[in-house]
């Protein structure tokens, strides 16, 4: 399992004119929470000073939260450990966030999701993800990521992330003659969801030497 087992790292960025986040008047904003080791809550994050540059370190740019994997779904395979403000405090202002992502070895996916004022990027750490979006005209782009290769998926974009590891599987997720039973396992969708994506995404069959048009 350990030969085919997917990390990936994901970020998200945020694009100024879609947050909270006022243009920037200072390099950075590490906002002090009232007490050392008092853990910030995001929805009060506006409401925070910032600490002084005078008492940061290094050390405060730094995280080590993402070495080891979260929690894998028995249903999806997926495990995620996601790192915001609350988490990693000198992200504050900055626009970004990230996860870490691990696919397990037997088919683990990240399921079809979107993020409305995000543009995601992920770079693949170890393994192979078949990875993709599906744009606004229901136009899938999808392919084969290998070990240090990135792709971006725009924001506000359906898109998912499949471990295929040396498993050969179809190159279209939906409407791709795949089980229903299979894909609604794969994706944690009900029988109406699955129907409602197949009719809304589902792109010519394709095999996966076809993948990386």
């Amino acid at each position: 399992m350990a030969a085919h087992h997917l990390l990936l790292l994901l970020a998200a960025l945020l694009p100024a004119a879609a947050t909270a986040d006022p243009d920037a008047v200072q390099d950075y904003c590490v906002p002090d929470a009232g007490g050392r080791g008092r853990p910030l809550e995001l929805a009060l994050l506006p409401s925070y000073p910032c600490r002084s540059p005078g008492n940061l370190t290094a050390a405060d740019f730094a995280f080590a939260g993402v070495r080891a994997a979260g929690n894998f779904s028995a249903d999806t395979g997926f495990a995620g450990v996601s790192v915001t403000p609350a988490q990693f405090p000198a992200l504050h202002t900055l626009g970004v966030s990230f996860a870490r992502a691990d696919l397990s070895a037997a088919g683990g996916v990240n399921p079809p999701h979107y993020h409305p004022r995000a543009t995601e990027t992920a770079l693949v750490l170890a393994g192979r993800v078949y990875a993709g979006f599906v744009d606004s005209g229901g136009r899938i782009f999808a392919k084969v990521l290998e070990k240090g290769e990135v792709m971006v998926f725009p924001r506000a974009m359906v898109h998912f992330q499949m471990n295929v590891g040396i498993v050969r599987i179809p190159a279209t997720v939906f409407g791709s003659g795949i089980s229903a039973g299979v894909l609604e396992r794969a994706f944690g969708l009900s029988p109406a969801e699955l129907r409602r994506l197949e009719k809304r995404f589902g792109p010519p069959k394709t095999k996966l030497s076809e993948m990386d048009d």
